[in-house]
C-alpha cells in the first residue's frame, strides 16, 4: 500500500510521463527469490531506479504504508484488487496474466493511523 500526499507527474522509465492523483495505491509484485531483500530495497530512499515502482517510491511525497506478503500469484492478487489503472503496463512488462498494470489507484481514502509506520505482514 502506497500513499501519495499530493498529485504529481512522474517519468516512469521508458513508459513515459504520467499524472498521479493524490491518494492511496496498491502495487503487486512477485519477487520469488529473496523477497525480504527486495522489500528492504524498496524501503530504502537512496537507490538506483531499476523497476517501475522505484520511480514512484523515489518521489518525496510518496510513502509506503504497508507491505503484505501473499501466497497467491501476483496476477491473481492483482485481478482481485479493485482500483483504476493510471499507468498501463506498470510493473507488468513480463505479465502473462493480462493484468494491464500491477499498480492500481484506490482513490482518495482518508488517512488511517500513522502513514510513516511501515508494517510487513506475512501470510498465516
Amino acid at each position: 500500500m502506497i500513499w501519495l500526499e499530493q498529485a504529481i507527474s512522474i517519468q516512469i522509465g521508458k513508459l513515459g510521463k504520467f499524472d498521479f492523483p493524490a491518494g492511496r495505491y496498491v502495487y503487486t509484485g512477485s519477487a520469488r527469490k529473496n523477497i525480504h531483500a527486495r522489500i528492504k530495497r524498496h524501503l530504502q530512499s537512496n537507490k538506483k531506479l531499476h523497476w517501475h515502482i522505484d520511480y514512484v517510491l523515489a518521489q518525496p511525497d510518496v510513502e509506503i504504508e504497508q507491505v503484505k506478503l501473499a501466497e497467491i500469484p501476483e496476477c491473481e492478487l492483482n485481478r482481485r484488487t479493485p482500483g483504476r489503472i493510471i499507468v498501463p503496463h506498470f510493473g507488468a512488462s513480463d505479465c502473462k496474466g493480462g493484468c494491464g498494470s500491477h499498480l492500481k489507484f484506490l482513490g482518495e481514502i482518508p488517512e488511517i493511523g500513522k502513514r510513516r509506520q511501515v508494517t510487513v505482514q506475512t501470510p498465516v
